[in-house]
């Protein structure tokens, strides 16, 4: 794991005892409706068919002394879950694969958890950031919890720590909303533990709003649901030997880098232009064959994006899709960064309130297939989301992101873009990255002569 630089890397190791409580549900607070309840189009497609895992860190708050953490957020996650009523139920499979939700008001599945550790025993070098090792220990994974149907949608772990802090990690079920959706969640949990009685933002269901239309009709160019090929190098990344790694990138990084690029590159996003940048290092240090194909794909969420049809306000479910754009390996990695910063850009520029429903067509007339996995480097920006500001009553969260480098569900292939502090009290972007560790110090090597080349 880095330090202050983006090119150096260590792993961490910790060592430490959670003695946790026996599961539980936890159910609304107040009774609920009992209904059914269907799935967008979007949110039911089989790439979305996994468990994404968060995990946010707390330090001791002196004016909470006396109050626990666990009991706070017990309560006020019962009474969240009045308002966000549906995820108290189980998904239940129809018809062609459709995803509806039957909202029992079982609830959710609650841990409560010590551990003997002080919020400095995760400070690697000064700094709270993934990969962490111990997540297992942060969040026991119940026996029958990662189930798709039928199950719990949220498992969720409150761990004590010895210096009066606390660790928050859950994993949800991603068919059920999309990285906003579940800061909408968390933060009404945390208005409601400090003593809001109804939040800010309240959850709007209307998944109606991404139905496919009659007739459906494919309009645009997706690469990320082509056919994957059947033999080649990009098909056959081990994944018995991943290793986990952040790097962080602050003013002076992003600085270099853009100074190095074509004028008309210089004003392309941070987001734009840390994407290229990963996916080239990432591609070379696969070492793919020249003419095999690579893709990168930027999630891009369509909420505040369509003027005509906006998205209602506290829409809770998955409103993104993962327009992409391809190229060869060799294309990628002998051409300077600004081919593949052009690239990234060029993206945007296709997303549109049409490309939306283009995609929601596409996943009724193509049995709601997975995205494309070979060859492609997924890439999320959770920066926009504010989700340090998640304060249950014991302030910001020291870190709030994922737990590693990389979606469950496809390690080394999608990673994020989290919003961070070093320990320089320097803002920027944190990447967690997930490789092979064989590709892992090549990586890191592209990476510090991207830098050096970019210094000259």
């Amino acid at each position: 794991m880095m330090a202050s630089s983006p090119f150096m890397a260590s792993q961490p190791s910790l060592a430490f005892t959670v003695t946790r409580q026996k599961p539980e549900l936890v159910a609304p607070a107040e009774p609920t409706p009992r209904e059914i309840k269907y799935l967008s189009d979007i949110d039911d497609q089989q790439g979305l068919r996994f468990q994404i895992p968060a995990i946010q860190f707390y330090r001791n708050e002196p004016s909470m002394s006396g109050k626990d953490p666990v009991q706070v957020i017990r309560q006020a996650l019962a009474k969240a879950l009045v308002f966000f009523y549906p995820f108290a139920g189980r998904l239940r499979e129809g018809a062609g694969r459709k995803l509806m939700v039957d909202c029992t008001g079982e609830g959710v599945m609650f841990i409560e958890a010590d551990a003997d550790a002080t919020l400095q025993h995760f400070a690697i070098g000064g700094e709270v950031k993934p990969p962490f090792p111990c997540f297992d220990q942060l969040l026991y994974n119940v026996p029958g919890s990662t189930e798709i149907l039928n199950c719990p949608l949220f498992l969720i772990q409150v761990t004590r720590l010895r210096c009066g802090g606390f660790i928050f990690a859950l994993r949800m079920n991603h068919t059920m909303g999309d990285g906003y959706g579940l800061f909408h969640f968390m933060n009404t949990i945390a208005e409601i533990a400090r003593g809001v009685e109804t939040p800010t933002f309240q959850p709007v269901w209307q998944r109606e709003y991404f139905s496919a239309r009659n007739p459906p009709r494919i309009t645009c160019t997706h690469y990320e649901y082509e056919e994957e090929p059947t033999d080649s190098m990009v098909t056959n990344i081990p994944l018995d030997n991943l290793v986990h790694r952040s790097f962080f990138f602050g003013p002076k990084e992003i600085s270099a880098l853009r100074s190095s690029l074509p004028p008309h590159l210089r004003k392309c996003s941070t987001v734009e232009i840390l994407t290229a940048l990963l996916w080239r290092c990432r591609t070379n240090a696969l070492g793919f064959n020249p003419d095999e194909e690579v893709r990168v794909l930027l999630l891009i969420n369509a909420r505040f994006r369509f003027k005509d049809t906006p998205l209602p306000s506290g829409y809770t479910g998955n409103a993104f899709a993962y327009p992409g754009a391809k190229t060869t390996a060799g294309k990628l990695t002998k051409n300077p960064l600004g081919y593949a910063v052009e690239l990234v850009s060029s993206i945007k520029r296709c997303f549109s309130e049409e490309y939306m429903q283009s995609v929601v067509d596409l996943m009724v007339l193509k049995g709601r297939p997975p995205f494309h996995v070979a060859g492609s480097f997924i890439m999320s920006d959770l920066t926009r989301y504010k989700v340090l500001d998640v304060d249950y009553g014991w302030g910001k969260a020291v870190y709030n992101g994922p737990p590693h480098g990389g979606a469950t569900d496809v390690p080394g292939v999608a990673t994020f873009h989290v919003p961070h502090k070093n320990n320089k009290g320097e803002n920027g972007t944190l990447i967690p990255m997930c490789l092979p560790a064989f590709a892992m110090d090549k990586f890191v090597n592209e990476l510090a002569n991207t830098f050096i080349r970019a210094a000259l």
